[in-house]
């Protein structure tokens, strides 16, 4: 099974379009197609995400929603220890916490639509990806 890191926009894009190809990612984590890796980090950038107030407006859900999501997303997941840091993306130091993760789970890809990420191609031998590319990936496999 692929061990897959996902950008903290991919949770949120798949939470305001359940509909969109973005969310079909998930449809293999339940097809055990892959594996979703992530991080303290990652995971609170994606609470901090759904919790700003013009994201909240889009999604309407409310505080108990967003813990439940958050609750899914961690049974579903590999939860990194974090004990592998990096510090290769001056930049945006934050995008670090998704290859440090990627390093620790020895995961296969990285997926992400951020530049940052995007522009290093691979790391340590893991494919970086943005969220289309992927999704043909996946969907040709």
């Amino acid at each position: 099974m692929l061990k897959v890191i996902l950008d903290a926009n991919i949770f949120v894009s798949a939470v305001l379009k359940p509909h969109s190809h973005l969310a079909r990612i998930f449809e293999w984590v339940k097809e055990d197609k892959i594996r979703v890796v992530l991080s303290d980090g990652i995971l609170s950038e994606i609470e901090a995400v759904l919790r700003y107030p013009k994201i909240r407006k889009r999604h309407r859900q409310n505080n108990k929603q967003i813990e439940e999501f958050l609750k899914k997303t961690v049974r579903i997941s590999i939860l990194t220890q974090g004990k592998i840091h990096t510090d290769t993306i001056k930049k945006d130091p934050s995008d670090n916490k998704y290859l440090s993760a990627a390093m620790e789970a020895k995961a296969d890809f990285i997926v992400s639509g951020g530049y940052h990420l995007k522009d290093l191609k691979t790391f340590q031998g893991i494919r970086i990806l943005d969220p289309s590319t992927f999704v043909v990936l996946m969907t040709k496999s």
